[in-house]
């Protein structure tokens, strides 16, 4: 594609995205369907990967680790804010 090209267009509201996948993901809006259900407090999800982050909050897991001092974080972005205290 090129640059700013969106050539998947929403026929119910007229936005525009770049990757079929992200019509799909946009439809949802429209329509009310949820596709991923968290196991542990029946919330749900548009995307797996949303499913995936909000896991998280039910574990002790903290993937994304400061290569600084070693704390862990539950998100990325939690991490990059606590690196600025380091510089």
């Amino acid at each position: 594609l090129h640059d700013g090209e969106k050539p998947h267009k929403c026929l119910e509201c007229g936005k525009s995205f770049r990757q079929s996948s992200t019509l799909i993901s946009h439809q949802m809006i429209h329509t009310g369907e949820w596709f991923y259900e968290c196991p542990q407090c029946q919330k749900r999800f548009r995307t797996s990967s949303d499913l995936c982050k909000h896991q998280r909050i039910h574990t002790e897991e903290r993937p994304f680790r400061c290569p600084y001092c070693g704390k862990g974080f539950k998100r990325n972005s939690q991490l990059i804010v606590h690196r600025r205290i380091h510089t």
